[in-house]
């Protein structure tokens, strides 16, 4: 009968991504997995791009106000460099990451380190975001996490921009995004 020691269980690397619109609890999920991971007496890592200063600097933090230390990186392949011995890493808003993320991913899953990436699917125009679409499907496990539409109520679809702004990256929080189902996104869209 095959017996499995610790050591065996760190070596089975993966890759599980957190993804769904804004205000669905993407980054309070990633810190409740890398939290147990922790308790379990892992080591953890955890990464955020230099984009996303919206709350912290140098912390991943969750609309309920939940961190934790990571490190900032401005591009994904700094990951690499700066891994130190972990067992889990985490990586939180992932869309914003480079076109590498998903080999980047797979380098360190390969390696036997346990990856979560967590990040917004769509855009504001309702399209596949950045890396995220090739990540959820090169994932062992991907999570869809829902919020709950503004307008009806019903699981959120997408990040519906309330300003008239144009480029692709705008960083906001409620005063510029609300989480709308699909019904009422296509209604706001062909206003």
């Amino acid at each position: 009968m095959f017996s499995e020691t610790k050591s065996d269980k760190y070596q089975r690397g993966g890759i599980e991504v957190i993804c769904g619109s804004m205000f669905s609890g993407k980054t309070e999920e990633l810190i409740r997995r890398l939290t147990r991971a922790q308790f379990a007496k892992q080591k953890i890592q955890v990464f955020k791009p230099i984009l996303d200063k919206r709350f912290d600097a140098s912390h991943i933090v969750s609309h309920q106000g939940n961190k934790l230390q990571g490190l900032v990186v401005k591009k994904s392949s700094d990951m690499l460099t700066l891994i130190n011995d972990a067992d889990v890493v985490g990586i939180d808003e992932g869309q914003f990451f480079d076109e590498h993320l998903p080999n980047i991913c797979t380098q360190l899953a390969n390696k036997g380190i346990r990856v979560i990436v967590a990040g917004l699917d769509l855009d504001y125009t309702a399209a596949p975001f950045g890396s995220m679409p090739h990540l959820m499907a090169i994932a062992e496990q991907v999570t869809k996490v829902q919020a709950i539409c503004v307008q009806c109520s019903n699981f959120a679809y997408v990040s519906h921009r309330k300003i008239d702004e144009k480029n692709l990256v705008v960083l906001g929080e409620t005063d510029i995004y609300e989480p709308l189902c699909r019904d009422c996104y296509n209604k706001r869209s062909q206003r």
